[in-house]
């Protein structure tokens, strides 16, 4: 019970906030359609027209849980009015971006430790690569992937990969590391190669690092992949729920389609948060 008070207590003050700011930011409509109508309103109307606005600038959290039901609970989950349908849709980039990412930073780690060339030379570009914002650079990606005739799934994929490889690169460079000088010498005196060292030493010390990188690399992907949805005009997933959303001007929508993408990302990582305890626990690395 201690410890559901304090999140019991944050939730409550964040709603609070919430529907404050909600009565602040659509009472100014409110008012004006009165001084049209030529109506004088009282404070609680006011305040009961602000949270039941069509199209508010700020929807009340009771709009977008009747928003989030009607469109996960009350629509089958192959209507493309579902929430959960677009969610697969952005999910499948998500994964499918954030193995490459996964890939490609766990094994461009391995060469940074191992080679000091390319300690040199790969990870500053690693590192100047991830000061082009998203938005820059997500449209260029998928114009010339469509050029050389590669659409869909891919080009949202190759997006979540670039934001998910640099947490995993700059983790996994930090685990692989981490091992102390004495471990590794002790190692050389029984003549270990470089492979033996990281499958015995160098990997198993990396794996809190990993199961880290791994959490911000998943979010970072997510992200990637509703970026890559905004430049096609995409009819299907997160993405496009919030253009559609912005088109026609349905904030309640844009802030449902919001909420799904956040809870869709806790879930993923915490089920990399689940696969970290259960390894770390059978390497007896926790309890």
């Amino acid at each position: 019970m201690k410890g559901v008070l304090p999140i019991v207590t944050i939730v409550a003050a964040i709603l609070a906030l919430w529907y404050a700011a909600a009565v602040g930011m659509n009472a100014a409509w409110t008012r004006d359609q009165a001084v049209r109508a030529g109506v004088e309103l009282s404070l609680a109307e006011v305040v009961a027209d602000t949270l039941h606005q069509e199209r508010p600038k700020l929807p009340a959290p009771h709009q977008v849980a009747a928003e989030l039901w009607d469109t996960t609970v009350a629509k089958k989950i192959t209507s493309k009015r579902s929430l959960v349908y677009h969610a697969g849709i952005t999910l499948s980039a998500t994964l499918l971006g954030f193995a490459i990412g996964t890939a490609a930073g766990i094994a461009l780690a391995i060469g940074i430790v191992h080679n000091r060339a390319m300690d040199m030379s790969v990870m500053p570009w690693a590192i100047a690569s991830q000061t082009i914002p998203i938005l820059a650079i997500a449209p260029m990606i998928i114009v010339v992937l469509n050029s050389v005739g590669v659409q869909g799934l891919l080009p949202k994929a190759f997006i979540s990969a670039y934001l998910s490889f640099f947490p995993v690169v700059v983790g996994m460079v930090k685990g692989l590391r981490s091992p102390d000088a004495m471990q590794l010498d002790l190692l050389k005196t029984y003549n270990a190669s470089s492979v033996q060292t990281l499958w015995k030493l160098r990997w198993p010390s990396s794996m809190p690092y990993l199961f880290a990188s791994l959490k911000v690399g998943m979010a970072a992907s997510l992200v990637g992949a509703i970026v890559g949805e905004l430049p096609t005009g995409a009819v299907r997933g997160l993405g496009a729920r919030l253009l559609a959303g912005s088109y026609y001007g349905q904030t309640v929508q844009i802030w449902s389609a919001l909420i799904g993408a956040a809870v869709l990302a806790a879930a993923l990582v915490g089920l990399i948060g689940l696969a970290q305890r259960i390894t770390l626990r059978r390497m007896g690395m926790a309890r």
